[in-house]
């Protein structure tokens, strides 16, 4: 394909992904009705339907704004020459091939990021703090930031270099020893991710003994789970919302509960929103998910060491000749239709591991509490109860409340 036929297709794909994403916005936005639908009275009152009505519509009108700016800015970056222009400005003072690579993505990277600040700073203390969300402060913004481009330029800087440095010394074949590196990282940190990488940014304490404490471990015995130890994790520091998980591989596994999960719970609920977490390990969902996303890795890899060194992608973003950094960004793009393919397979499978981990939780706890703690977790996020079917089925990693609920149901009534 010509360098011409190139530059169209990004121009198509940046744009398809753009008005796709604001068609499926606006579709979803379209949802909210001005007052309280009937099959909702039972979550919401008119005061805090009204409130998740401001809160979705604020959080639509701000996405326009945010995502139509990072759209133009990127189109019009690539249409102006702006890849090239960046190369040309940075390569004469850079010799070293790798470090150039490093330092065109880290100035791409950084620029971009500080571009977003205003927006991430907006939603966290205007539209957060305004519906009651937010407890971070301006120190804890900051730290945050700081401590997140260190990890980047630590851990990124060094994968980077090792990928780089591949693929510049063994040219189509790289792609074989970048799988195992990558993959290598990816279950490192998945196993070591809450030792290293939590504590930096969030106080882990162990649960105190007592009755949460008691009967986590007891379900734990019940279903065979391989429970190291429970966690308290401080998200009240940044959020009013709440979340679980377990990290962990093989036979040590650690529950992390929000403090606000465990402040707004009873002691059944929080055992049920776990046994939903344990079902995810028992049906192997963890595994799988590992698993697909390596195979996925090794795929692309491959795909992309028969594309990567094709001048024609540099001469589509205006240079004279083939640039690796710029090849990378290109094939970025052009890889983002598979990736939309990929993103919809992958929800597809969630959303039905989804209901196959409420159905383990519902067997094994019951489902009063199971469908009281998901009711309480979705109303108290000001969440839409009532999504778009064409925005579930691209976004949605989750299926929607009530079809969940719905679903709990039937188990009750037919646990086979």
């Amino acid at each position: 394909m010509e360098a011409k036929s190139i530059y169209w297709l990004i121009v198509l794909i940046l744009l398809f992904g753009f008005v796709l994403d604001r068609i499926l916005s606006f579709l979803n936005h379209r949802t909210w009705e001005k007052k309280l639908p009937d099959d909702l009275k039972e979550f919401y009152d008119e005061e805090k339907y009204e409130k998740a009505r401001n809160y979705n519509n604020t959080l639509w009108k701000f996405g326009i704004l945010r995502e139509s700016l990072s759209f133009f800015i990127t189109l019009g970056f690539f249409m102006t020459g702006g890849f090239a222009w960046l190369n040309h400005l940075i390569s004469p003072h850079i010799h070293h091939p790798v470090f150039l690579t490093l330092i065109y993505f880290a100035v791409l990277f950084f620029v971009s990021d500080l571009l977003s600040i205003p927006f991430s700073s907006y939603r966290t203390f205007v539209i957060e703090e305004k519906f009651g969300f937010n407890k971070t402060t301006p120190k804890t913004f900051i730290l945050d930031k700081l401590k997140s481009y260190a990890l980047l330029l630590i851990i990124g800087g060094i994968l980077g270099f090792i990928l780089i440095w591949l693929i510049i010394q063994l040219k189509e074949d790289f792609w074989i020893y970048a799988f195992l590196v990558m993959t290598a990282f990816s279950l490192f940190f998945t196993v070591f991710y809450s030792s290293l990488i939590i504590p930096l940014f969030n106080k882990l304490t162990p649960l105190e003994d007592g009755e949460l404490r008691t009967a986590i471990f007891d379900f734990a015995g019940k279903v065979s789970f391989p429970l190291d130890n429970i966690y308290v994790i401080d998200g009240s520091k940044r959020s009013s919302k709440a979340n679980a998980f377990f990290t962990g591989l093989w036979k040590k596994k650690k529950i992390v509960l929000y403090d606000t999960l465990i402040a707004k719970h009873t002691v059944p609920e929080l055992v049920a929103v776990l046994a939903h977490e344990v079902g995810h390990y028992k049906k192997k969902h963890i595994v799988k998910g590992l698993i697909a996303g390596i195979a996925q890795t090794f795929v692309m890899l491959f795909i992309v060491s028969k594309l990567l060194f094709l001048p024609e992608l540099s001469k589509a973003f205006g240079c004279t000749d083939y640039v690796l950094h710029i090849n990378l960004i290109a094939l970025t793009i052009l890889f983002e239709p598979v990736n939309l393919i990929i993103g919809l397979a992958g929800n597809i499978f969630s959303r039905k591991h989804e209901y196959q981990a409420d159905k383990f939780s519902v067997i094994h706890t019951g489902s009063y509490e199971l469908k009281n703690a998901l009711k309480k977790l979705s109303v108290a996020h000001l969440s839409n109860l009532k999504p778009h079917p064409a925005y579930v089925f691209f976004y949605y990693s989750h299926p929607p409340l009530l079809k969940r609920l719905q679903a709990i149901e039937n188990i009750k009534l037919n646990p086979s």
